[in-house]
């Protein structure tokens, strides 16, 4: 759909050149992750996915500083800083590139001029944007700056030193400011810019920016990524990082994902029920996974949040009914017999394996991450909320603080489908 078809009908009806004009606006074309924050920032960063409209936010933010526009500032900043993972950068993307300071449309106003021997971009009245490498942090000695525009700063290689060192150059005017538009990546500077009370931050993701983007690129790129690591960085902008004692790590999930399971021996459905359905309660863990020869796949996570026992019950079967699976293995120790009376009541034709942990929830997951360190378990497609679980799970029994629900169900299905009676926890069959 075009940009006038989803507009407001007043709108839509007005003469096509008038619309035309509003459509070039930027702040009627923008989003709103797209155009400055209110407020006293410092810092405004703008975290997303490849292709979200980085690049266009950074330099119609930086045209409109240079130029003084009263609806981003009412002063033009008449000395800004460009800084790129190299000067190459700078010049083609935030530069020279489709949605760089050069290609913006106009709207009537005069283009500012690119002088590549002085590294500099000079409006009409005479504001000057200069260009610097983060590979170079001492050539940002000495400058002084009212903004900066820093672009891809998880890429510089000495990222440190560079925005440190830019910080000491921002001492113009009377309130310098940085924008830092960048795909995220767990580097320690981007933690520290976005846990910064001086730091606003808009996201936005790949598929935001779709009406600009090739079709072939949506379907192909985004359709083959979505949900996997790379995707969920590379695409949604999403700050994604190992626990440095965690039991799994990203790199070995996504080295034995695969897109599909074979023909399974065995399939089960484990469920990991709460003890309660209230506003605090945990979630209930409902993971299918299956068997075949020496390999287990992971197949799907149903899990919910603060379900009733007949809401959870239902999800579990569900699932078991549309892989046809071959039993549901169900820990018992927070609901007891209630667990087994409610499958029972719903469909007391299931097969149910009822297991009981004797163990701490580490003790009973460390078999399992072996079997994934051999190379022996695999997860069919993504399954982000899971592996985000097993990824943030360490000793201290818990993942992002909470209660591993998700983790505990994958531990009961493929400690059935793998290590049975021989490892804990012992499973007592009914």
């Amino acid at each position: 759909m075009s940009r006038a078809g989803r507009l407001p009908d007043f709108l839509a009806g007005l003469p096509p050149d008038l619309l035309a004009g509003l459509d070039a606006d930027w702040l009627h074309r923008a989003r709103a992750d797209q155009l400055p924050p209110e407020g006293d920032w410092t810092i405004w960063a703008v975290i997303g996915g490849r292709g979200c409209g980085k690049t266009r936010a950074g330099a119609e933010w930086v045209d409109a500083l240079a130029r003084g526009d009263p609806a981003f500032t009412g002063e033009a900043v008449g000395r800004i800083a460009l800084v790129g993972e190299t000067l190459h950068d700078v010049r083609d993307v935030m530069i020279e590139g489709e949605s760089g300071l050069l290609n913006l449309p106009r709207r009537g106003r005069a283009r500012p001029v690119w002088f590549p021997s002085r590294r500099r971009l000079v409006w009409g009245n005479g504001a000057v944007a200069q260009a610097f490498s983060a590979e170079e942090a001492d050539s940002l000695r000495g400058p002084q700056f009212g903004a900066a525009w820093c672009d891809e700063i998880a890429k510089w290689r000495d990222t440190e030193a560079a925005f440190d060192m830019l910080q000491f150059g921002l001492r113009l005017g009377a309130r310098p400011r940085s924008l830092v538009t960048t795909t995220p990546r767990p580097v320690p500077l981007i933690r520290r810019l976005l846990a910064d009370p001086r730091t606003v931050v808009t996201r936005a993701r790949t598929h935001d920016n779709a009406e600009n983007l090739a079709p072939d690129f949506l379907s192909a790129v985004v359709g083959r990524y979505a949900g996997t690591r790379l995707g969920r960085q590379e695409l949604d902008g999403e700050l994604i990082a190992d626990r440095p004692d965690a039991l799994w790590t990203r790199e070995g999930i996504e080295a034995a994902r695969v897109a599909a399971a074979p023909d399974l021996s065995r399939i089960v459905v484990a469920v990991d029920p709460p003890a309660s359905s209230g506003a605090r309660s945990d979630a209930c863990g409902i993971i299918a996974a299956g068997r075949q020869g020496e390999r287990a796949f992971v197949l799907a996570d149903a899990s919910l949040r603060r379900a009733t026992p007949e809401a959870w019950a239902a999800a579990a079967l569900a699932l078991y009914h549309r892989l046809e699976a071959d039993a549901l293995v169900v820990e018992v120790n927070q609901g007891g017999e209630m667990a087994e009376s409610v499958i029972a009541q719903c469909d007391p034709a299931v097969p149910v394996v009822a297991v009981r942990a004797r163990r701490g929830k580490y003790l009973r997951a460390e078999p399992v991450s072996l079997l994934y360190a051999r190379g022996l378990v695999h997860h069919v497609g993504a399954l982000p909320a899971l592996e985000d679980e097993m990824c943030d799970f360490g000793p201290d029994g818990l993942s992002n603080g909470a209660s591993p629900d998700r983790l505990d169900a994958l531990v009961w299905a493929l400690t059935d489908l793998m290590l049975g009676a021989r490892a804990e926890p012992r499973i007592r069959r009914m």
